[in-house]
């Protein structure tokens, strides 16, 4: 995909709220960057939230890791990325305070406006995460914009923390990838009459703990004469809408006749 031009001044600035960006919450949000915008380090990514039902912008494959993390998690209530400190006022008095060189663009004198990689709603308010390799947290630089992030959220009393590729659980980050993959099992049986006997057969199957998955998905594709696949759908379609709970910190093995029960969450 082509990056525009990277241009800031007061009218691109005034062109961003008029659009809205920054502005509402789940479906209604627009992230402030856009993954058209700017050129991104690694891979940029546009993926669909089951929390939000809207398209996220994501500038990089860290930013995607730990968002599917947030996506899957029943305490999250709402994820918006590239929320913008939009009290620029405030953000440079914090700079200003603490001795921080305030980014301005080149060109037109502009200041830039910050953001934060993630605000998320969950039940007991907001949280706002940056997410960064941790070779990025050695520039000076990085480490300057990042006390002027935490102070912001500091005084408006959010709980603000960095997010490194450490705390990113790999083999959930995995198994949450599968999951999320593939053709959807509702898609594939569009006849409700006949999605709910397959659910339910399955279930039934599963609830015994004596076959094996994979066994499972082999039976009800056969009983209901549906095509190669579409079992391991409803397997995955199970497991998102939380029929079946799985440990996902161990890898999803189908040949097992429960898969590592345990707090999907």
């Amino acid at each position: 995909m082509a990056k525009r031009t990277r241009i800031w001044n007061e009218a691109k600035y005034r062109k961003y709220l008029a659009e809205g960006r920054g502005q509402g919450e789940l479906m209604e949000y627009k992230p402030w960057v856009q993954v058209q915008d700017f050129p991104s380090k690694g891979i940029v990514s546009r993926v669909k939230g089951r929390t939000t039902g809207r398209i996220h912008h994501l500038m990089s494959n860290l930013e995607l890791r730990y968002f599917l993390l947030l996506d899957w998690s029943e305490k999250t209530m709402d994820i918006r990325e590239q929320f913008p400190l939009d009290e620029i006022s405030d953000a440079i008095g914090i700079a200003d305070a603490c001795g921080i060189r305030y980014p301005y663009d080149n060109v037109s004198g502009f200041p830039y406006v910050l953001t934060t990689d993630f605000l998320i709603t969950v039940n007991g308010g907001y949280v706002a995460r940056a997410i960064k390799p941790k070779t990025e947290l050695q520039k000076l630089r990085v480490r300057e914009k990042l006390e002027i992030e935490r102070r912001y959220w500091l005084k408006r009393n959010v709980e603000w923390r960095i997010i490194t590729e450490d705390e990113i659980p790999n083999t959930k980050i995995r198994n949450i990838e599968w999951l999320c993959s593939g053709n959807d099992f509702r898609a594939l049986v569009a006849n409700r009459d006949l999605a709910r006997k397959c659910e339910k057969s399955f279930m039934e199957m599963y609830g015994s703990e004596e076959y094996p998955v994979i066994e499972i998905i082999h039976n009800v594709e056969e009983t209901y004469g549906l095509c190669g696949g579409t079992g391991i759908a409803l397997f995955k379609h199970l497991v998102c809408s939380k029929s079946i709970e799985l440990d996902l910190n161990k890898q999803i093995d189908l040949s097992e006749q429960r898969c590592g029960v345990g707090n999907g969450a």
